[in-house]
């Protein structure tokens, strides 16, 4: 074999095995793939096209500078990737690690193809600092890049490791986040950092874990126990999104709803009486084909992607086994991000109501209640796909505007027989109307005063007033609401929005 040869197999052999032995065996106690097993998993067989593989191949510590970028094939579609090797100093990012990062960016924008960033990485050299942080293609450029891609082509972030100081905003610029219990974290200084910096003593897990940033802080979106899960979840919710924002979402086979309990059985009577809404998803939308986004933050709200007849569409609901289904402070965090992503990347909105409103008091008020109520508010009305809401049971206040009311661009608002649309419910405003007078009456006349007034409510918030009075589109019955649904989205898939004329709005934040 010639010499130039034989040095170039050496070479690349050398490099594709990553680094030291004893980071392979550390990772396999911790439960983690070496990072080109990972890519074998998630990427069609022999689909991968790596660049920059020989990056830094003058320094032999440094494999591809610990970093692996290039295009695969995921069923069938190409998507860029990028993916730290903490075999390699941490997984850190030095000078062609991130030029390589900021290249496949480029890629993806150019092919308008989706972009996996699996990370697993000590965050920048900071021995290197100078040639990797404060320059025009230094770190802050992938952040840039990030900003400019979104909204143009899926980013999904998988965490299979940490993600610390400035790497951490790779999470927080992507569309979804992926994090695997005990491995992924995320933070901006490291609790020995935090304890000589501020004092405070930390421990990881409760500072920037897994669990945490999905529950608490929203950062995360998708909480798995393993590789293996977080690689299926990944690939599981690209295949809900379109190659870019100018292509319509993959259409699949349609399929019938899981068997179960009726619609009306689901729903109870009486309208203050808890009820499953994850059990009524389960009736409107094929089976299997739930995939839930961040299930473990501000749980009294569900938001996730479905297939009704094949057709991928996003759901916002109400759970009112959680709060009572009340928005509260993180509710309209979520569902912004949620309807933002669904807009972008041509997903219908159905909306399923069943809320009491936003919370009151001193405690969420101090909180910016109102503020990040509006961004819900906002991300709705700047929303051009089509959009349905169903008025399941109650929808009072300001939940009726948030949760896709006649005023805010739905194509139909639609109720079933079990629907109340008001201001507030007939308890609090029976009270707040009349309460001087209540207080006035001998006690033992109050219930009967109290029961002749709210049944006067009661009648005048009938849906069926409603509908005469053309505030909703439609009643429509239990058995129907699914069949109704696909009928409806099939006629608005033309519908298109103009918009007023501007660089752009000024959000509530």
């Amino acid at each position: 074999m010639r010499a130039d040869y034989q040095r170039f197999y050496t070479e690349k052999e050398r490099i594709l095995k990553g680094g030291q032995e004893k980071y392979h065996e550390r990772n396999a106690e911790q439960g983690k793939m070496f990072v080109r097993e990972r890519l074998e998993r998630i990427f069609d067989p022999n689909s991968i096209i790596e660049d920059g593989v020989f990056a830094n191949n003058d320094d032999p510590s440094l494999p591809a500078d610990g970093c692996i970028t290039g295009v695969g094939e995921i069923d069938g579609r190409p998507v860029c990737f990028l993916a730290a090797d903490s075999t390699v100093k941490a997984g850190s990012w030095g000078p062609k690690s991130v030029e390589k990062n900021i290249r496949i960016q480029e890629k993806a924008a150019d092919l308008k193809i989706p972009i996996l960033y699996l990370i697993d990485s000590a965050g920048a050299r900071i021995t290197e600092q100078l040639n990797v942080f404060p320059g025009k293609r230094h770190g802050g450029k992938i952040f840039y890049n990030q900003i400019q891609l979104s909204g143009v082509v899926p980013q999904i972030t998988v965490l299979f490791g940490p993600s610390p100081a400035g790497a951490a905003y790779v999470p927080a610029f992507s569309d979804v986040v992926i994090m695997i219990d005990q491995n992924s974290s995320a933070y901006l200084g490291s609790p020995r950092m935090v304890e000589m910096a501020i004092g405070e003593k930390t421990t990881m897990d409760k500072m920037g874990g897994a669990k945490m940033h999905c529950s608490v802080s929203g950062l995360g979106d998708v909480l798995v126990e393993s590789e293996e899960e977080a690689i299926d979840a990944c690939k599981r919710y690209l295949a809900y999104m379109p190659q870019n924002w100018q292509e319509s979402p993959p259409k699949q086979e349609g399929k019938s709803p899981v068997s179960g309990r009726s619609i009306a059985d689901i729903i109870p009577l009486n309208p203050n009486t808890p009820f499953d809404m994850y059990e009524l998803i389960d009736q409107v939308i094929d089976e299997g084909s739930w995939f839930e986004y961040k299930k473990l933050f501000a749980p009294e709200l569900i938001t996730g992607f479905a297939r009704l007849n094949g057709e991928v569409r996003g759901i916002v609901a109400n759970q009112s086994k959680v709060k009572g289904g009340t928005l509260f402070v993180d509710s309209p965090d979520k569902a912004a991000r949620f309807i933002m992503i669904c807009n972008a990347y041509d997903i219908p909105l159905l909306y399923l109501s069943d809320v009491p409103g936003y919370m009151i008091g001193s405690k969420v008020e101090q909180s910016g209640i109102i503020r990040h109520g509006a961004k819900m508010i906002s991300a709705l009305s700047e929303a051009s796909v089509p959009i349905i809401s169903i008025i399941v049971r109650k929808c009072f206040g300001a939940g009726l505007y948030a949760m896709a009311g006649p005023a805010f661009g739905s194509d139909a608002v639609l109720a079933l027989p079990s629907a109340q649309i008001a201001v507030m419910g007939p308890e609090a405003a029976v009270n707040a109307v009349y309460f001087n007078k209540i207080q006035a009456l001998p006690e033992d006349e109050r219930p009967a005063f109290i029961a002749e007034k709210r049944k006067e409510y009661t009648a005048d918030i009938d849906i069926f007033k409603l509908a005469s009075e053309l505030i909703i589109d439609d009643l429509v019955g239990f058995d129907e609401m699914r069949t109704e649904v696909i009928r409806r989205f099939n006629v608005y898939r033309t519908k298109q929005v103009q918009k007023y004329d501007k660089r752009n709005a000024i959000h509530p934040v």
